[in-house]
């Protein structure tokens, strides 16, 4: 007589969900602690002091993966250079790309004079306010739109940039992998939720110096945190300390 044979079952891992949003009260809380905190501390820097759409968005192009005392400079010399969206749409495109120079990344200045051109031809040299709109021109994500509108024009618009989603996985989540799409999605809920009706230039504004400036990637200040206690990885070990 035949044994039956019978298939092992493999154990299926189980996905870690997400920590559910947190409560009003804990928002608030945040936020308060958050913005105390950036008007002590928080950086002057010559973007912080206008809210002229194209230079926000000359500096948050800038600003992709290069630091800020790298940009400072060429910050104020591409805008003396070419103070508009006109007047960057008529450049020769070598010329700019040298301007650029040297903050490497050179698809930068070409996409940022793509959207100058689009601005001009069909939006009379003006950047919309609308979020869909934003998001057809070529070169701006999802980041970049929240932060033109933030901004620029003070709406209630959230961010995530590498910073941002560092310090609202530690503090709100702590665990499972931070890179993965469903914590991606879960971070950019979280943003915003956490984005207040008033307020929100300094808000967002706080949200990338503290990430810049205090939960850092290797060595967070967690001993001057003021989010230490409720932040969800505190105390921080890197992962060759574990």
């Amino acid at each position: 007589m035949r044994a039956r044979w019978t298939a092992k079952r493999t154990p299926q891992r189980t996905k870690r969900k997400p920590p559910p949003l947190p409560a009003p009260a804990d928002r608030r809380r945040f936020r308060r602690r958050l913005l105390a905190w950036y008007r002590r501390h928080g950086r002057d820097l010559p973007w912080r002091n206008t809210s002229d759409p194209y230079h926000i968005l000359v500096s948050e192009i800038m600003l992709q993966q290069t630091q800020v005392d790298r940009v400072l400079p060429k910050y104020a010399e591409w805008l003396e250079k070419y103070p508009s969206f006109d007047a960057l749409a008529s450049a020769a495109e070598d010329d700019v790309t040298s301007t650029w120079y040297p903050l490497g990344y050179n698809i930068r200045p070409r996409r940022l004079q793509t959207i100058a051109r689009e601005a001009v031809s069909r939006y009379g040299g003006r950047l919309p306010e609308d979020e869909e709109t934003l998001l057809s021109f070529k070169g701006i994500g999802a980041y970049t739109a929240g932060a033109i509108r933030s901004f620029a024009f003070h709406q209630r618009a959230a961010i995530l940039d590498t910073n941002v989603a560092r310090l609202l996985f530690r503090v709100f989540v702590g665990k499972g992998d931070p890179k993965s799409h469903a914590m991606k999605r879960h971070l950019w809920k979280l943003s915003e939720t956490l984005v207040p009706i008033r307020h929100v230039f300094d808000f967002n504004q706080a949200l990338m110096d503290f990430g810049a400036m205090i939960c850092v990637a290797r060595h967070p200040k967690c001993v001057i945190c003021p989010m230490a206690k409720g932040c969800r990885a505190f105390p921080f070990k890197p992962a060759s300390d574990k």
